[in-house]
């Protein structure tokens, strides 16, 4: 078939210069056709042009969930689980252009102006504190970064060890690893449920405790390591541990497109970005710059995002009825609510957030072993009632009483 026999009409992308919220520029731009038909010329360089985020089609309920974990860090990430070729590493990656940005400490030690706001003076080292008192910054502001960390990362890639160049020079140094450059950032792991056990374990260790130590011989450091953690993997390969999965908030079932209009512009878009991703990237640019603005107001915003009684106790019921026990449950419940409704540019929760957040915060929390075991452990504590009642009834105790 001759190439100009599938071509089909285009018009020129819309350009988007003002929307009500992030959540209208998010499904007004993701609508947007590409433009397939420019000259293109090869410069024989290298760059890492990611596909547009708001040029991927359909996936809405993916899209939002690492829009929330943009904008809420609370959330401790997003899972995104499904077959190969349904676009999740790809979404992943394209975020590199929406990142926000955050505050980076100027000081060895990691002090940072909210610190002293939050524990005053005493909590920041002496240099910091007498540059505060003079009225000078210590941190500025810079991007929020996308870390990987490969599948055949080593435990020494992951949490850092001796440095090699210094060892050359006779010298011994240690070298931070992957989890300390992820601090304040987001750590990407693909495949993640077939990472070694003891990168999972190191995962673990530093999530929940927002840093780690390295010993090497006499030496040791403890570095920090606050990320958002976003996995994805492809359950054909195997099953993620119950330890790893419990540290991702949102948890997101990704499918292929249904649509074959929807299939027919993801494969235009596709092959578009193929032939020269400088160019389609650029189609797309104006409204990435708005919906990167639209990030960093309402992440800026969400400490202003209130939950009122009235809907937490619905959302505390829904959690009963679904007879969940972490209480992760609600946690991310409502802190995706909270995102949810800075991302409409409101600054209470309501309804309608818990229910578009629900899914993606309460699946994959039940555990048909746990409620084997619990009914197990029930029927136990039966028998030892009985027989303590038996041989040292209640009345007895009244009587020592």
């Amino acid at each position: 078939m001759d190439e100009k026999e599938i071509k089909i009409p285009q018009s020129e992308p819309e350009l988007i210069t003002k929307v009500g919220s992030l959540q209208e520029l998010l499904e007004k731009a993701s609508g947007v056709r590409a433009v397939l038909d420019y000259d293109q010329e090869d410069s024989g360089l290298a760059e890492n042009v990611p596909f547009p985020f708001l040029a991927l089609v359909g996936q809405n309920q993916m899209k939002l969930s690492l829009v929330l974990s943009l904008l809420n860090p609370n959330l401790d990430g997003v899972l995104l689980i499904g077959p190969r070729g349904t676009g999740k590493s790809t979404a992943v990656r394209s975020l590199i252009n929406l990142l926000p940005d955050v505050r980076r400490s100027l000081c060895y030690y990691g002090c940072l102006e909210e610190e002293i706001e939050s524990g005053g003076i005493d909590a920041v080292c002496p240099v910091c504190a007498k540059k505060y008192g003079q009225g000078d910054p210590l941190s500025r502001l810079e991007n929020v970064s996308l870390v990987e960390l490969p599948l055949n990362s080593t435990l020494e890639d992951v949490v850092g060890g001796l440095d090699p160049q210094a060892k050359a020079n006779s010298r011994r140094q240690l070298k931070r690893g992957i989890l300390s450059r992820a601090d304040r950032n987001l750590l990407y792991v693909d495949e993640v449920n077939l990472l070694n056990d003891q990168i999972v374990d190191a995962i673990l260790d530093a999530a929940a405790q927002g840093q780690y130590t390295v010993r090497r011989g006499s030496m040791s450091a403890t570095y920090r390591s606050n990320f958002t953690l976003i996995g994805s993997m492809n359950p054909e390969e195997g099953h993620l541990r119950p330890q790893i999965m419990d540290r991702f908030g949102l948890r997101v079932l990704v499918k292929g497109l249904e649509n074959k209009e929807d299939r027919l512009e993801a494969y235009q878009r596709t092959r578009a970005y193929k032939e020269s991703n400088r160019a389609f990237s650029a189609q797309y640019a104006p409204a990435t710059r708005a919906f990167k603005d639209e990030i960093q107001a309402s992440r800026e915003q969400i400490n202003q995002v209130e939950l009122s009684d009235e809907i937490a106790q619905i959302g505390l019921e829904l959690i009963e009825d679904l007879e969940l026990d972490s209480l992760r449950a609600e946690i991310t419940l409502f802190e995706a609510a909270r995102a949810h409704a800075a991302a409409d540019a409101r600054e209470q929760v309501n309804l309608e957030d818990i229910r578009v957040v629900a899914p993606m915060a309460l699946r994959l929390r039940r555990s048909s072993f746990i409620e084997q075991y619990i009914a197990d452990q029930s029927s136990e504590t039966e028998l030892l009632e009985k027989a303590i009642n038996k041989l040292i009834p209640p009345q007895d105790l009244d009587q020592e009483d």
